[in-house]
C-alpha cells in the first residue's frame, strides 16, 4: 500500500501517510480525508415516488461503510442533490457534483431522459455513473454502468412468459413518452412479430409524466378483448402516473384473471401507496424482489428498516442494484488503491457481487450486469410473490431484435469500444448517441 497516497484523487489530502493508509486496514478511519460520493435523485417532482427511497438507500450505504472502515483511509461523505425530475437540471446537478462538489463517484438517474441528460457531462468531465434501474438498452457509455436490467433481462423474459404461460395473444403496450418506453416498446414490438403475433395485434400508447385521466384509455384495452382473444398489458408507465393507472383498472372492473398487467417500473416502493387488495394477481417483471428467502435479503431488510426506523419500510429492486453497484465500486477502488475514475473502471471488470436474490452479479465488459430475471404476482399485502426465477443472464447493451443493433455489441475492457460493428469489424464511435 506504500503508494496508494499517489492515487488518491484529486480531492483528497497528497499528505495523507502510509500508516494512516494501514490504520484503516485495521479498522480505523483517518478523519483527515473524504471521498465525496455523489446521489443524483429526485427529491421532488412527478419521479420522487421513487427515487426518494434511492437517495435514502445511498446515504445508508455510505453509514454503513463508514461504519466498516471506510474506504482507503477515508470516510465517505454522500453529496445529495436534488433534480426535481426536471431532465435538463440532470445535466446542471452532474456538473455541479463534478467541478463543484469534486465527488469521486455518482451513483442516481431513474429516467432514461434523466439519464441521457447527464450522459455529455459524465463524457466530457470523464465522470463515473453507476445507473440502478432498468432501461431500454442500445447504450453502452464508457462513463456508466448500468446496474439495473437490459431488455433481455426484464422485457423479453415478461413476453415470453406471457406467450408461454399465460397464452396472450393481444397486447397493449403502454407507456410513458419518453425514450425508455418507446424504444423498449419498439424492441418488444420486433421481437413479438418474430413470434408470430401480427401487427393489428399490437396496441401502442404513451401518455405523459403524471398522466392522471386513464379512463379512455383503460376502456380501448378492454375493447381489445372483444373478439375472445386473451389480451395482455405491458406495461412502462413510470412515476405516479401509476396510481391513476392502477385506480382506472380497478374501477372498470378488470381483473388479472381479466386482462393481465405486467410492469417494468412498479415495485414494492410504488405499491405502498396503492390499495392492493385490487391489484392481486397482477405482475412485475425484475430481477430482484423483497419476498426473496435468503439470508444476505433478510439482512438487508433489517439494514434498511433500522436506518429508517420504520419496520414497515420496503425494499426493490433499485435499492438492490445500488446495493450491488456500491459494493462493487467499494471493491475495485480497493482493489485498485485509488478512486480515480480510469483506475477503478479497469478494476471494473469481472467485479462480483452477491445477489440478494441468490447467485452473484458479475460485470461484464459492457458495463452490464449477470443478473437473475424474476417475475411476480402482486399480493393483498404488497408484495410480490416469486412465481419465476431465473439463473443469471447476460446484460445486453444491444438488443438483438433491432437490425441496426444486431450487429453491434460493447466491450470496453478489451476492445474499448460501446459500439463495436462485428461484420465491418471496427468501432462506430466511442462517445454515447444521446
Amino acid at each position: 500500500m506504500g503508494d496508494v497516497s499517489l492515487k488518491l484523487s484529486k480531492n483528497l489530502l497528497s499528505t495523507l501517510s502510509v500508516t494512516t493508509l494501514i490504520a484503516a486496514g485495521s479498522g480505523a478511519v483517518a478523519q483527515d480525508c473524504t471521498i465525496k460520493v455523489g446521489v443524483l435523485h429526485s427529491l421532488s417532482g412527478t419521479m420522487a415516488i421513487s427515487e426518494t427511497t434511492l437517495a435514502d438507500t445511498m446515504q445508508m450505504l455510505v453509514e454503513g461503510q463508514n461504519e466498516a472502515g471506510g474506504l482507503l483511509g477515508c470516510n465517505l461523505e454522500a453529496v445529495v442533490v436534488d433534480p426535481a425530475s426536471d431532465w435538463p437540471l440532470f445535466a446542471e446537478k452532474t456538473r455541479e457534483l463534478l467541478t463543484v462538489e469534486e465527488v469521486d463517484v455518482i451513483f442516481g438517474a431513474w429516467t432514461s431522459v434523466s439519464r441521457k441528460s447527464a450522459l455529455p457531462v459524465l463524457e466530457e468531465l470523464n465522470g463515473l455513473m453507476f445507473y440502478p434501474v432498468q432501461y431500454e438498452g442500445e447504450e453502452s457509455s464508457r462513463n456508466v454502468f448500468y446496474t439495473g436490467a437490459a431488455p433481455n433481462q426484464q422485457a423479453i423474459p415478461a413476453v415470453d412468459y406471457f406467450l408461454e404461460e399465460l397464452g396472450v395473444e393481444q397486447f397493449a403496450l403502454l407507456g410513458t413518452d419518453y425514450v425508455y418506453p418507446r424504444t423498449t416498446n419498439n424492441i418488444l414490438e420486433s421481437y413479438l412479430i418474430e413470434k408470430g403475433i401480427a401487427p393489428e395485434n399490437i396496441f401502442v400508447n404513451y401518455t405523459p409524466f403524471g398522466q392522471s385521466d386513464w379512463a379512455t384509455i383503460v376502456s380501448d384495452v378492454v375493447a381489445l378483448g372483444a373478439g375472445g382473444n386473451q389480451v395482455g398489458v405491458i406495461s412502462t408507465i413510470n412515476g405516479d402516473a401509476n396510481v391513476g393507472f392502477y385506480k382506472e383498472l380497478a374501477a372498470a372492473g378488470v381483473s388479472a384473471d381479466d386482462i393481465p398487467v405486467v410492469a417494468f417500473s412498479v415495485g414494492e416502493e410504488e405499491l405502498s401507496g396503492f390499495d392492493t387488495s385490487e391489484l392481486v394477481g397482477h405482475l412485475a417483471a425484475w430481477n430482484y424482489f423483497m419476498s426473496a428467502d435468503t439470508e444476505a435479503n433478510a439482512a438487508f431488510i433489517a439494514q434498511w428498516q433500522a436506518y429508517t426506523g420504520d419496520d414497515t419500510r420496503v425494499t426493490n429492486d433499485p435499492m438492490e442494484a445500488h446495493y450491488i453497484g456500491f459494493n462493487m465500486w467499494i471493491n475495485a477502488a480497493t482493489e485498485a488503491g485509488s478512486v480515480d475514475v480510469d483506475a477503478v473502471r479497469a478494476a471494473m471488470y469481472g467485479q462480483e457481487f452477491p445477489n440478494l436474490t441468490g447467485g452473484t452479479a458479475v460485470m461484464l465488459p459492457n458495463h452490464h450486469l449477470s443478473k437473475p430475471v424474476l417475475i411476480g404476482e402482486i399480493t393483498a399485502d404488497g408484495q410480490f410473490d416469486i412465481i419465476s426465477q431465473t439463473a443469471e443472464v447476460e446484460g445486453d447493451a444491444w438488443t438483438d431484435f433491432l437490425p441496426d443493433s444486431a450487429v453491434l455489441i460493447s466491450d470496453w475492457k478489451d476492445l474499448g469500444c460501446g459500439m463495436y460493428n462485428t461484420e465491418t469489424e471496427t468501432c462506430i464511435q466511442l462517445t454515447s448517441n444521446y
